[in-house]
């Protein structure tokens, strides 16, 4: 019964993956026009993803799987627990079309699971948030530092190379990403169920890549469309500078078996792209603080939901949840209902107060 949920869970779970983490590697090839039609770029993806799955996902599983908790207590029911709670959050991400990180999600619902047990491997979880804040941080700097340079380089030789080659060029650096999402997401489906002794590895890598694609191709264009159309504006070189950043730092990532946050580093790299033109305009764009906050809030959602569950279905403990939900409670009510300062409606005649109440001025009697 369990293994049943679990792998429907997870084939859920790759789907809407390919929706958001595999869909969002062409948004830069999209974006700039060398793919114009949406079709053609999501069937690049899906492609892309089967090959970097099949090829070099192994390290990412191996780490979702056993090296965040120990193996011996990630059995089927935990397993379905973790890949519920992280298909049902991308779910709804996917569904506003906000692109997010399959990772965070996954490793959030994983930590959960281990803080209810009180069994979790901390240099592993720390080595991997490192990699959350330090690589976007690099995707940012690097794409900044090389936009200035170009624009620099642009002012004193005017070298404008054939828009053939560079549409080449991007195209090629599209695919490496497309490959390196596959590298690194078709194991957050992966992982549980390899760690649950459900799925080999030999089995599951290309089943779930398949899956993967599948989501990419038919449930991706929201996704891609937000990260193409609606940051920035992106020209052919800048295209082949975001990608590139991004697919050589993804399948770092994957080799040392690091599950990263592509869509992150994808965005920052754009990011750091507009920020070259003008670094105070970027930071006001509505879209860029709706990301930002899906950031931080769904890991600790995919945390908190984890562990709740955990401690419900399998400790068959309550008190724990119910102090959390009542800490959540008291927090939301002191955020949502915070007094708020009395202001002084001026008056007429005897009730007018005069400025001095604002400005420290005497008022004039």
């Amino acid at each position: 019964m369990f293994t049943v949920i679990a792998f429907a869970a997870a084939c859920i779970f790759a789907f809407n993956i390919g929706a958001s983490g595999s869909a969002a590697s062409m948004s830069i090839v999209y974006g700039s026009h060398v793919v114009n039609k949406r079709i053609n770029a999501l069937l690049i993806a899906g492609i892309g993803a089967v090959i970097g799955a099949v090829f070099g996902g192994q390290f990412v599983t191996n780490t979702l799987g056993k090296g965040i908790i120990p193996e011996q207590i990630l059995d089927v029911k935990v397993a379905c627990i973790i890949l519920l709670v992280a298909a049902f959050t991308i779910l709804i991400t996917n569904y506003i079309g906000i692109p997010l990180s399959t990772s965070e999600v996954t490793v959030g619902a994983i930590i959960g699971v281990g803080l209810s047990y009180q069994q979790l491997n901390t240099n592993t979880v720390l080595w991997i948030i490192s990699f959350w804040v330090i690589v976007p941080v690099v995707a940012f700097l690097f794409t900044f530092c090389l936009e200035r340079l170009r624009l620099l380089f642009q002012k004193y030789i005017d070298f404008r190379p054939p828009r053939k080659i560079l549409a080449i060029l991007l195209l090629i650096t599209g695919i490496v990403e497309a490959i390196a999402a596959g590298m690194n997401n078709v194991a957050n489906a992966l992982g549980p169920l390899v760690g649950a002794g459900i799925a080999s590895m030999e089995f599951g890598l290309p089943f779930m890549a398949v899956i993967v694609a599948l989501g990419s191709i038919f449930f991706g264009g929201r996704v891609l469309e937000t990260n193409a159309r609606k940051i920035t504006s992106l020209s052919l070189g800048n295209g082949i500078v975001i990608s590139s950043a991004t697919g050589s730092l993804v399948v770092g990532a994957s080799l040392l078996g690091v599950p990263i946050p592509m869509t992150q580093i994808t965005t920052s790299a754009i990011v750091g792209i507009s920020a070259s033109n003008d670094l105070t305009l970027v930071w006001k764009q509505k879209i860029i603080h709706q990301i930002a906050k899906v950031w931080v809030t769904s890991p600790i959602v995919s945390l908190i939901s984890a562990f709740s569950l955990t401690e419900i279905l399998v400790q068959y403990s309550f008190d724990q949840v119910i102090l959390l939900f009542l800490a959540i409670l008291a927090t939301y009510i002191l955020v949502r209902f915070r007094e708020t300062p009395t202001k002084i409606i001026p008056g007429k005649g005897w009730d007018h107060h005069g400025k001095s109440i604002y400005s420290g001025s005497r008022s004039r009697r």
